[in-house]
């Protein structure tokens, strides 16, 4: 019998070893690396090789980097105008914590300034160059609501920006429980992180395993009002879940005197910020009641603040310049803080018009060697949609070319085309398809089908000469045959050309 319940506890341990460390899908990729690592903290690295279909690694030369993501980094070509994308499954409807990492080395001339870029929406541009200096990786971290089931997360090269490729080191992609964050509208707006904060502590970042979602609370050192306390805060009593251990230390004012912090410590741009407001007293079964004002204007009246803790928030905050938080005594003992967060909102960019997006991801499928940005979404954000596709620039994009000539392209021509109902240009010349052409008469709009200079087969569809648009159609170098339909041949307003190459019967006029 002991043996039986001796097998089985370690059986349970086991068990209980092996269950991951987030709920949902999660990735921790050490981009650019060809093995799993295990960090200090127990987390397991994997490789993003499997996730992104462009770049190449690098190994950075041995710096006493005590994270050992940091020790590869991915890079990708400068060809302005591509995105490329790393793609990443995820549960609909769930919002994901995506946090990058990046630190080039040493380098010189100054690291690559790039765009991120997740699904359909500009995110910011990543500038390294003083964070390299101080010999320092940077992060960048930001909330994004999933769409569908899988999200894309890109890095953009910018041309007004520098001439070299943009690089990562390290991304992290988290599911966040349903409670968190949730009172912004995931379907209208993102949140990118302005500033994290553990007011009072001198400790290290404040994450993993202690925050279930291994966000980065910043200390925020402060010798005259610091003060630390033991006791335990529930975090399932806040919606946002922040760790217990944030509510161990707090910023304290004096006796009779407010308390007056700039943060976050950066400028801010004139717009509407998240704000999330911790506190816990440090006396256990106590209170203390006080004002809180965010530059001079009350953020909220008549606080009473216990040892069991509360936080206060605001979804939509405007906030510019450097911002002062001003917790004001009414009574009792002084007022305090033990921690604070802040984002930016910014608005989901859009995305491509859906019938289009599946037509272009089935024409993919069915074609070799393609571009190695043919991943995100097709035409969004403006600027970076895929090599060879002409976007319009409507609230919903739609595709309204495809110009592949000369790609080196394999493989065969998708009868999801004729899908892309938007279409006014087509061009697969040159390259080495074959099969037949298909129907494409759903293209009302189409102007011009340069198909010439590959391997295609079979007849040409008299489903073309329908097309009414139709003003050029090159088939000449392939290995088509039987007659050309007279519905063309007839078309006074089509220039064609039929040969040389391909084996029609009667042979068409040149």
């Amino acid at each position: 019998m002991r043996l039986h319940l001796a097998l089985l506890a370690a059986l349970l341990t086991l068990a209980a070893a092996a269950q991951p460390p987030f709920r949902g899908y999660y990735y921790l990729l050490d981009c650019g690396a060809a093995a799993s690592t295990t960090d200090s903290r127990g987390l397991e690295w994997l490789p993003d090789g499997g996730y992104v279909t462009g770049g190449e690694p690098h190994q950075l030369p041995d710096q006493g980097l005590l994270d050992p993501a940091l020790a590869t980094r991915r890079d990708f070509p400068h060809e302005p105008g591509k995105k490329f994308c790393y793609e990443l499954p995820v549960d609909r409807n769930r919002r994901y914590l995506l946090r990058p990492t990046f630190f080039y080395g040493a380098s010189s001339p100054p690291p690559p300034v790039f765009d991120l870029i997740v699904d359909g929406t500009f995110w910011t541009a990543v500038n390294t160059t003083d964070d390299v200096l101080a010999g320092s990786a940077s992060y960048y971290e930001a909330v994004f609501g999933a769409s569908g089931r899988n999200m894309s997360f890109c890095l953009g090269v910018n041309p007004d920006y520098t001439s070299a490729g943009p690089f990562i080191n390290a991304l992290q992609v988290i599911q966040l429980h349903d409670s968190v964050y949730n009172a912004t509208n995931f379907t209208a707006s993102a949140m990118g992180l302005i500033a994290r904060t553990k007011f009072g502590s001198t400790d290290g970042v404040e994450r993993y395993p202690n925050d279930t979602f291994n966000r980065y609370w910043q200390p925020f050192p402060d010798s005259k009002h610091a003060v630390s306390s033991t006791h335990n805060v529930t975090s399932a009593d806040f919606w946002n879940l922040p760790p217990p251990g944030v509510f161990n230390t707090a910023l304290v004012a004096e006796q009779d005197a407010p308390l007056v912090l700039q943060w976050p410590p950066i400028p801010l741009q004139n717009d509407s910020y998240y704000v999330a407001l911790y506190f816990a007293d440090t006396v256990s079964e106590s209170s203390r009641t006080f004002n809180v004002y965010i530059n001079d204007y009350s953020f909220y009246e008549g606080l009473t603040v216990t040892s069991a803790g509360l936080s206060v928030f605001a979804t939509q905050w405007i906030l510019s310049g450097l911002t002062r938080v001003i917790l004001a005594p009414i009574s009792g003992l002084p007022p305090l803080i033990n921690a604070g967060e802040v984002f930016g909102l910014f608005p989901l960019g859009g995305y491509t018009f859906p019938r289009d997006a599946r037509a272009l991801e089935a024409i993919k499928r069915s074609l070799q060697n393609i571009p190695d940005d043919w991943n995100g979404d097709p035409c969004m954000p403006h600027g970076y949609a895929w090599t060879g596709v002409t976007c319009d620039k409507g609230q919903i994009p739609r595709v309204i070319s495809l110009n592949f000539s000369s790609m080196g392209l394999s493989g065969y021509l998708s009868s999801d085309i004729a899908r892309l109902t938007a279409l006014t240009d087509i061009s697969f010349a040159n390259n080495s398809l074959s099969g037949p052409i298909p129907n494409l008469s759903n293209l009302r709009n189409l102007t011009r089908l340069h198909l010439q200079d590959n391997k295609l087969n079979g007849t040409v569809p008299q489903t073309l000469g329908i097309i009414t648009s139709l003003r050029e159609l090159f088939l000449q170098n392939n290995e088509l045959d039987g007659a050309v339909p007279l519905n063309l041949l007839l078309n006074q307003g089509l220039t064609y050309q039929f040969l040389p190459g391909n084996n029609f019967f009667p042979r068409p006029p040149r």
